[in-house]
């Protein structure tokens, strides 16, 4: 095996079709430094004080799964196949309606691998910054719980990457905007922003891209990895919200006003981050500007762009970060609507203690959930006209 250091993350992406005659000693890691200036904790008290920390950490290991046993591989599908489901392909405009048959599925063969990719990417920044927590974090049943998260991660990053380069056989680049949120959160030495950044920010709008792709996914076996996913992370920003909570009240205004301004910027950042302007460029001729510009005058895109923060915004609320000095800022994203939506705190336990589903329950699942979100967007959509 050779490292190869880079000096930015890669901008080209990766084809798996591996050569007859590929061996380990052709693999080349592709390996990026950062530097950080992480301030750890050693915590003497071993006492298990917060219950509710406690009993995050112990459903982890209850819950655990392997990826490699637990998900059905044989479910994948082809790369003949649709990778969305046939209502949601019926219901295409634009320029990719417009295209032949054949044309169409490999663009959304390759928009599906963008989007997965960056499920990747961030998966491994969470198991980078949950690496850090485990030292920076200040107290005992915390260090315990990132310790189990830190495994999470690394199954996520598991799964994901077994499944773009088994499904299909494609891996694109880190996009710029979630490398930049990813590259703020594990440099900055303060180990609350790092909770911030990825336990409420990150995380938050990961579950509602998940759940989106349970909905639209046209692959059982992805729908059961996701579905697996969703259950995991919804732990880690229930740990993150219950940690944050009473830490953030100890804090003085302008420290306060200091991690309200991150989180904003940070939802700035994620907000461009679930555009794919790469593809409608490369296919369509589109400049990056333009795209941008259509997506803020697409009511439809716009709503769905928006939904993604359903889970952020009541969460941010509930510990405290959505201050009077940022509140005209989220107003101007079309965000603050979300605020009073039901939070990831009072978390129904009975739910996150059930066994794991089977693939079929997922199918169920998946089925009745899109079509409660499709007649909610309708819904949205004949408000806005």
């Amino acid at each position: 095996m050779k490292v190869k250091y880079v000096e930015n993350a890669p901008t080209d992406p990766r084809e798996f079709d591996l050569p007859e005659n590929f061996s380990p000693k052709n693999i080349e890691d592709i390996a990026e430094i950062f530097q950080t200036p992480l301030t750890g904790h050693y915590n003497w008290d071993y006492s298990d004080a917060d219950s509710r920390i406690k009993k995050l950490y112990e459903l982890g290991k209850e819950l655990n799964w392997d990826g490699a046993i637990d998900l059905d591989w044989s479910k994948g599908i082809g790369r003949d196949e649709f990778p969305v489901k046939a209502e949601l392909i019926a219901r295409l405009k634009g320029p990719l309606a417009a295209l032949p048959e054949e044309d169409r599925l490999e663009y959304m063969r390759h928009d599906q691998a963008w989007a997965l990719s960056q499920f990747l990417h961030g998966e491994q920044g969470a198991l980078l910054v949950a690496s850090q927590l485990v030292s920076c974090a200040p107290t005992y049943q915390a260090k315990l719980y990132a310790a189990s998260q830190t495994f999470d991660e690394a199954r996520h990053v598991e799964v994901f990457a077994r499944y773009l380069q088994r499904i299909h056989g494609l891996e694109y680049p880190v996009n710029k905007n979630l490398k930049a949120l990813l590259d703020k959160t594990l440099t900055d030495p303060r180990w609350d922003l790092k909770f911030i950044g990825m336990q409420i920010i990150i995380e938050g709008l990961a579950l509602a891209a998940f759940q989106t792709t349970k909905e639209t996914s046209n692959c059982p076996l992805l729908r059961q990895l996701v579905h697996y996913v969703i259950r995991d992370e919804a732990r880690h920003v229930t740990f993150g919200i219950n940690y944050l909570t009473e830490f953030l009240q100890t804090l003085s205004q302008e420290e306060l006003e200091d991690r309200a301004q991150f989180a904003y910027e940070a939802c700035v950042v994620m907000r461009n981050r679930i555009i794919n302007t790469e593809l409608p460029a490369k296919w369509f001729g589109i400049s990056e500007e333009e795209i941008l510009e259509m997506v803020a005058t697409d009511e439809t895109q716009d709503i769905f762009n928006n939904l993604l923060f359903n889970r952020v915004m009541p969460n941010l609320k509930k510990i405290g970060l959505l201050t009077d000095k940022v509140l005209p800022l989220y107003e101007k994203l079309n965000l603050l609507s979300f605020a009073d939506e039901d939070n990831d705190f009072e978390v129904d336990w009975a739910d996150m203690n059930k066994p794991l589903e089977t693939s079929k329950e997922i199918d169920i699942q998946s089925e009745q959930q899109l079509k409660t979100s499709q007649k909610f967007m309708d819904q949205a959509l004949q408000k806005s006209i």
